[in-house]
C-alpha cells in the first residue's frame, strides 16, 4: 500500500478505528433502547462499510439510491429499505432486485405516486412493498395524520394491485437544529405520533410489521423508543463538523478527511493554498449556522489527523481552498511548506464523500492498510 505521502491529490481518508468506535457506540444505544438498528447506507456507499453497519444488532441497511441497494445486494446484504420517495420509473429495477432473492421496501407519500407505481408494478407483473412517510415536524417530506391524503394513501396501498402494505416511517430532520433536550422531545413527540399513526392504518385493517424512525442526533439523546421496531441513523459511522457542532460527536470522532497538498504560500496575505476546492470538500457551509463555525473545513496534521488549532479552509473555488486562521492571527506557515499534505474535515461527510470513487483506509499508525470502493450514482 502507498503511504499518505504518496497519495495523489485530493484523496479521501477514512479512519477505520475512530469509525469501529463510532458504530460500536451506536449499537450500545441501540441496546440501551431496546430496539435495532437499520443503518442508513447512503453516507459510505461502500458494501464493506456496510457489513460493519450490520454485524450487530442491524435488520438490514436504509439506501437513498437503487445503486446502493445493488452494491448493498452484492455485497451479501438482502434487507433492504429503499427510503426516498418511490416513482414508476423504479418498479423494474426494483422487481430485478426481488428476482435476485433481495427483500425491498420503498417509501411512498402520496396517493397518486401510489398509484402509479400500482400501474407500473402491474404492468411488469410485480408486487411492491410500500411503507407510508408520515410528517411530523414539518421538516421535509411524507404526509400529515391530519391530511386527508394520509388516509386515501393507505387506502390506496390497500387496494390497489401490485401494491403490499410494509408500515410505517418518519425522519427526525429537525433535530439537527436542536439542542440535547429538545432532541429528545423531538425523539418522542415522533414516536408519538408513529404509534398514533399505527392505531389509525388499525382501524383500515393494515397492520404496520415496519415502525421505523430516523436520525442519528434525535436516536443518540431518545430516552425510550417503545413502540418502534427500527432505528434509521447514517451519519453516526462517519461523523462530521456539523454533527460536533451540534452535541452529537465531538471533533476527535470524524473518521473521515479530505487529503490535500499545499500548492502556495502567501505570507504577505496571510494565506495558504491548498487543491482541494469546492468540488473536493462540498460547498456546504452548514456549521456557519452553529457557534463554531468552520468554514468550509479545519485542517489536520496529514499522518496524525490531529487539527491544527485555528486553521480553516476560509474561501473555495473549484478546485482550490484558502487556508488561514479562524482567529485573524498569523498562520503557523512552518506547517505549511509547499508541497506538503494536510487533511481537511468536512462539515458534512455526506456531500464530501460523494465526489469520490474509493476510501484510501487508515488505522491508526499502521498508515494506509485497505483501498474500499464507493458506489456514486442513482
Amino acid at each position: 500500500m502507498a503511504n499518505i505521502e504518496e497519495l495523489s491529490t485530493p484523496s479521501l481518508i477514512l479512519d477505520k478505528g475512530i469509525m469501529q468506535r463510532n458504530i460500536d457506540r451506536m449499537v450500545a444505544v441501540s441496546e440501551r433502547l431496546g430496539v435495532p438498528l437499520r443503518p442508513h447506507g447512503k453516507t459510505p456507499k461502500c458494501a464493506v462499510i456496510g457489513r460493519k453497519l450490520t454485524a450487530k444488532n442491524a435488520l438490514g441497511l436504509t439506501v437513498s439510491t437503487l445503486a446502493e441497494a445493488e452494491e448493498y445486494f452484492e455485497g451479501g446484504i438482502s434487507d433492504i429499505f429503499y427510503a426516498v420517495g418511490i416513482s414508476a420509473d423504479k418498479v423494474k429495477r426494483i422487481q430485478q432486485l426481488q428476482q435476485a432473492g433481495a427483500e425491498i421496501k420503498c417509501l411512498v407519500d402520496h396517493p397518486e405516486t401510489a398509484r402509479q407505481v400500482s400501474a407500473a408494478a402491474t404492468r411488469a407483473g410485480a408486487t411492491i412493498n410500500l411503507v407510508i412517510e408520515i410528517d411530523v415536524d414539518g421538516y421535509r417530506a411524507g404526509v400529515s395524520l391530519e391530511d386527508p391524503a394520509f388516509l386515501e394513501l393507505a387506502k390506496n396501498i390497500r387496494e390497489l394491485p401490485g401494491l403490499s402494505f410494509a408500515g410505517i416511517m418518519s425522519y427526525g430532520g429537525a433535530s439537527y437544529g436542536c439542542t440535547s433536550d429538545e432532541a429528545c422531545a423531538l425523539a418522542e413527540k415522533h414516536r408519538q405520533e408513529l404509534l398514533k399513526a399505527k392505531s389509525r392504518l388499525a382501524g383500515l385493517g393494515l397492520e404496520c410489521g415496519v415502525i421505523s424512525f430516523g436520525s442519528t442526533p434525535a436516536t443518540l439523546h431518545a430516552k425510550t423508543m417503545e413502540g418502534v421496531t427500527e432505528l434509521r441513523c447514517g451519519i453516526y459511522a462517519f461523523q462530521d463538523l456539523f454533527q460536533a457542532a451540534i452535541g452529537a460527536c465531538a471533533k476527535e470522532d470524524i473518521a473521515v478527511s479530505v487529503l490535500t497538498t499545499v500548492i502556495g504560500v502567501r505570507k504577505d496575505i496571510n494565506r495558504v493554498v491548498v487543491d482541494a476546492g469546492g468540488l473536493a470538500l462540498s460547498k456546504d457551509l452548514s456549521t456557519a449556522k452553529t457557534n463554531d463555525d468552520a468554514g468550509y473545513g479545519l485542517v489536520c496534521d496529514a499522518e496524525s489527523g490531529l487539527i491544527i488549532d485555528d486553521v480553516f479552509i476560509d474561501v473555495t473555488s473549484q478546485e482550490l481552498g484558502l487556508i488561514t486562521t479562524r482567529s485573524g492571527g498569523p498562520l503557523p506557515f512552518e506547517k505549511f511548506p509547499v508541497g506538503s499534505k494536510v487533511r481537511i474535515l468536512p462539515n458534512h461527510a455526506d456531500m464530501t464523500a460523494a465526489a469520490y470513487e474509493r476510501y484510501h483506509v487508515v488505522d491508526g499508525d499502521a498508515g494506509i492498510t485497505d483501498v474500499w470502493e464507493r458506489k456514486n450514482g442513482w
